[in-house]
Parts: structure tokens; sequence; C-alpha cells
């Protein structure tokens, strides 16, 4: 992606990937404050890890308290958070905004109208991790949604939600056991687990659970590889409609390159770049 960016930019440049173990994450972020080092993404399980090792975060890595972009300007370096805005880009081209949800946004009918008035359309965020938490701040300050927090250990997800009464919004953001969230009330969600990548044949959520969802809700596993999840699957046999991250990935790529080079490049370039990595070389 990054290399087709460089390319439409017409910047020298390259984007290179490096496997990290814990215990050398301290001496490859000092390593990023070389000359000519623009920064970095970091991938899990790294996105926590890497905070105290920094010089600086941006207002919204800090509240996320996770972070996938480092920046580096003159030896100083910055932790960035673009995952929650590219997840925010990628769920708005899907049809999800602040004025409405699920993947029918043209005419959501007087179901969502009724979740409206009882105060629902709320967003499921599966997992505890740094992914959840970018999920769980775009559900919450950019969305406006409460937030159910589903993990495979509950005091995971019990600490994550309350991370959030510093900010004031506690009684948004909840820990819960996925047999106890309201399903027909839930607009949206979000699988921030590593579930699917990491055993592409399980799903991080009883089918049961997704067949009482309404059939305007999105399923959105922010796992790109491989392109359909079990989550996804089950979804689609379910009549929901189900997406995974490959446009969150174009998206928060795009962002991290503006970061670093100040130059915006269409999301379109690194959606291309990385459709035509999915299909590989063609005969």
């Amino acid at each position: 992606m990054h290399r087709a960016a460089f390319e439409h930019a017409d910047l020298s440049g390259q984007y290179t990937a490096v496997r990290v173990p814990a215990a050398d994450l301290a001496a490859a972020v000092q390593g990023l404050r070389r000359p000519g080092v623009l920064g970095a993404n970091i991938s899990l399980p790294h996105k926590q890890a890497v905070l105290p090792l920094l010089d600086d975060l941006t207002p919204a890595a800090r509240v996320i308290g996770a972070v996938n972009t480092v920046i580096h300007q003159g030896g100083h370096l910055t932790g960035e958070n673009t995952d929650a805005p590219g997840l925010l880009a990628d769920l708005r081209d899907l049809g999800v905004g602040h004025q409405h949800l699920g993947a029918n946004h043209q005419h959501l009918g007087a179901n969502h109208q009724h979740r409206e008035e009882r105060g629902g359309g709320a967003v499921v965020v599966l997992g505890a991790g740094g992914a959840a938490r970018a999920a769980v701040y775009t559900a919450l300050n950019l969305l406006e949604r409460d937030v159910y927090v589903v993990n495979r250990t509950v005091q995971r997800a019990q600490i994550l939600a309350s991370s959030w009464q510093v900010a004031g919004a506690a009684r948004r953001v909840r820990a819960s056991a996925a047999t106890d969230v309201p399903w027909p009330d839930v607009i949206l969600v979000i699988n921030a687990s590593s579930a699917g990548l990491d055993a592409p044949e399980q799903s991080p959520l009883d089918p049961a659970c997704l067949t009482r969802l309404p059939l305007d809700a999105l399923v959105y596993d922010m796992v790109y590889s491989p392109a359909q999840t079990r989550l996804m699957a089950d979804a689609r046999a379910t009549g929901l409609t189900a997406a995974n991250g490959l446009g969150m990935l174009a998206q928060q790529a795009r962002l991290a390159f503006t970061a670093w080079t100040q130059r915006d490049v269409p999301v379109q370039v690194f959606r291309g770049a990385l459709d035509a990595a999915q299909s590989g070389p063609r005969p």
C-alpha cells in the first residue's frame, strides 16, 4: 500500500515490515529516531506496550490508550491512533453515521425508529485489546452510541469499560456477557478480537446471538485475512450484512501516510494496492 502511495505522491521512500519480539520492542522504537525515518506502524501485540517508549501521544491516542502509528520529527516520537478514524471512515462508507446506522442506510424503517425512541442502536465490541479500545472510542465518541464490551475474559472487558470512567462515560460503556446483551437493540457488532485471524474456523460469537439482531444491523470484522471469517459467514447465513476490515486497513494507512509525509493520497490508491495484492499475479 505505502509503496503505491509513495509512487502516487512522487516521493522516494520505502515501507518495510519487521517482526519485533516483545523483548526487542524498546530497541526497535529507539531505532525510529534515526535520521530519514518517518515513523512506523505498530501492530499486535505492541499497541499498548509501546506507550511508555514514546515522547508524546496525540489526544485520541491518549484517550484510547493504544498506538498504531508512530510519527518521527527531529528525534521526537509521537504516538497516534489511526485505527479509530480509519474504522469510522470505513463504517461511514458502509452506511454507518451519526444520523443513521445499519447496512440499509437509505431506508431503515419503523423498527429503527422504535429503537431510537427506546435509546437503542447500541454497538457491541468483541475483544478487549488495543484494537477493541479503538473500536470503543469510535462507537462512543465518534458515533455517539452506547457500547457493550464482550470478551472471552470478562475481567479484561471490565478493565476496558472502567477506563472510560475518567471521561464521564462509564454509564455508556459496559462489560457484558454475550448472553446479557440486548441484541434486538444492537445495530452494529465490531469484532476487534484476534478470533478469525488466529483460528479462521472459529467465531468469537455464538451464532444464536446473531439471530437476535435486527436485520438492518451490520456485523463488522476488523480481520481482513481471510476475506470472510467464520463470524461473517454466520452473519450472512442469518441474513445480515457483514464486512471485513480491508477498508479500515486502507483508511488507517492513508491517515498514517499523511501524518508521515504531509501528503494526502486518495484512499483508492491504498485500496487498489490491497486488491492487487489479494488477487495475486495474473497468468
